[in-house]
């Protein structure tokens, strides 16, 4: 029984090192951003690896009154597609940390 207690606390200690690894991960992520546009760039948005959107440039030639539609389709873009880079960005160096511990179904808060 005590081997048994033995690989627990190993598993444990590694949990914890996962966690501060995440921590750390997650801190950074927020630091980096992304940047996508549309329209020919047209419009671009700016997002962290933590999903925040942080810039939303429009260039005043595209503002046209008569065709609002096409400025909201092409911010819609432009933030869909850096957001969807973004949780990639996320994923590639998250993923590498967890190494494959979600797909086990461990419900571990942070991954």
């Amino acid at each position: 029984m005590g081997g048994r207690r033995k690989n627990v606390n190993k598993m444990m200690q590694q949990v914890q090192q996962m966690q501060a690894e995440m921590q750390k991960a997650q801190e950074e992520l927020a630091k980096e951003t992304v940047t996508a546009s549309a329209g020919g760039g047209a419009v671009k948005a700016t997002m962290t690896g933590g999903l925040e959107l942080v810039e939303l440039e429009i260039d005043p030639e595209v503002l046209d009154p008569d065709d609002v539609e096409m400025l909201q389709d092409m911010v819609l873009a432009a933030v869909n597609e850096s957001l969807a880079s973004a949780q990639e960005l996320a994923s590639k160096r998250l993923g590498g940390i967890t190494g494959g511990l979600g797909d086990l179904g461990l419900n571990i808060p942070g991954l």
